[in-house]
């Protein structure tokens, strides 16, 4: 019976074309997706958690690169003692910034930035955005920064009334410890 194969011939290469040749192995290959094998897949999945990891670890060491040691920025050394009246205060991570304006032996007004600890141990120590308005005059304690610059890390503040703020850095951060 002919069944359109085009005669015994016609049925025999239809029957090779759905049976693979014994005489040639054929390995089963499993693919994951359109063109990797389950190997190159597994491959490719182990290289993606490597990159992110990495990526991961560099941007959680990113604000370590940011902050800043006592040392690195300020000298012991030099000891500072300021008063004038309050510019601006920026409450910003991870530090904030006293600006004020001081006096000089000159008579010339100069902005000193003092550095002070983060917003959040500041509230903590009863400092709040009312602490500081413009124009209130302070005193600040300090140290001055090793390039000379009208700049310093804050030990203490003393308000007019001589009432007395610690600037909330810790004694390792804030500077030299007393003797």
């Amino acid at each position: 019976m002919n069944l359109g194969m085009g005669g015994p011939a016609g049925s025999n290469k239809a029957a090779a074309k759905r049976q693979p040749d014994s005489a040639q192995p054929q390995e089963a290959i499993r693919t994951v997706g359109p063109m990797l094998t389950e190997e190159e897949g597994e491959h490719m999945r182990t290289k993606l958690v490597v990159i992110v990891t990495a990526l991961g670890l560099l941007l959680a060491a990113v604000p370590a690169w940011a902050h800043h040691a006592f040392a690195a920025e300020f000298d012991q050394n030099k000891p500072i003692k300021v008063q004038g009246a309050v510019v601006k205060w920026e409450l910003t991570n991870p530090h904030s910034w006293i600006h004020i304006d001081v006096k000089g032996t000159d008579g010339k007004t100069v902005t000193w930035m003092i550095e002070g600890a983060s917003p959040n141990n500041l509230y903590r120590l009863g400092l709040t955005k009312e602490s500081l308005p413009p124009g209130s005059v302070i005193s600040v304690e300090g140290y001055q920064a090793k390039d000379g610059s009208t700049r310093a890390v804050g030990r203490n503040i003393v308000f007019a009334n001589g009432k007395k703020f610690f600037l909330g850095l810790s004694e390792a951060e804030s500077g030299p410890a007393k003797p």
